[in-house]
């Protein structure tokens, strides 16, 4: 079976992950290359085996997030769809199986948030994985920039973002320390909210509650009882 090893090795999704990375960063945008996916990854499958799926689910997880951005090389705009098909091609073609190939191009095809869902577990954590990618180490720009675009300031202000999983609690939390010297907290919201309440629907797929603390304020969760 195709693990995440054999796609790192792959030289095509590596050439792929690059030219998404250089095409983003051209348009103003944060750091969507390795490190970005890599994170993404590590993520979404850590989100699946904490909550107790089989590693096999975990695996597809893994493959999911690191492929998750390659649609950015043609446009940013839909480019979960673009990526979904691209990488059920290159899948395809390294003999993967096709029942796993389409959870994983699901997942890919609905992280983007304004045209995707939470329809299913891998969906959910790559979401979970993505929108908590928030930190200043994604600015592709300085502090001492004296016009950094909005994407840079909110990641800029993020000293610390933690994404953490209590499975005796049905609780996903996204705790966030940001610098409002850099900027505001609605600057945050101008980019995030739209995300941050698809993790809130992510997370309830996950029979989980979501919550967002932001300098130890909490700015958005669920009720207990959903």
């Amino acid at each position: 079976m195709l693990t995440l090893n054999d796609i790192r090795q792959d030289p095509v999704f590596l050439t792929l992950i690059d030219n998404s990375s250089a095409y983003l960063k051209a348009r103003g945008y944060t750091d969507h290359g390795l490190r970005h996916v890599t994170y993404v990854s590590n993520t979404t499958a850590q989100i699946l085996e904490q909550l107790g799926f089989d590693q096999r689910t975990v695996e597809l997880g893994a493959i999911a997030g690191y492929l998750h951005d390659v649609g950015n090389l043609i446009n940013r705009k839909h480019h979960s769809i673009t990526g979904a098909n691209i990488v059920y091609g290159e899948l395809r073609r390294l003999g993967m199986d096709v029942h796993e190939i389409c959870l994983i191009t699901t997942a890919i095809s609905n992280h983007e948030e304004e045209i995707g869902k939470a329809v299913s577990p891998i969906t959910s954590a790559l979401i979970l994985a993505d929108k908590s990618d928030a930190h200043r180490t994604r600015s592709n720009r300085v502090l001492t920039d004296p016009r950094p675009g909005i994407h840079d300031r909110v990641n800029l202000a993020i000293t610390d973002s933690t994404l953490y999983v209590e499975p005796e609690r049905h609780l996903i939390t996204l705790e966030i320390s940001f610098d409002q010297e850099v900027c505001q907290i609605m600057d945050f919201f101008e980019i995030y909210l739209s995300r941050m309440e698809m993790c809130k629907e992510a997370s309830i797929v996950l029979d989980c509650r979501f919550r967002l603390l932001i300098n130890e304020l909490e700015f958005l969760g669920t009720l207990p009882g959903r």
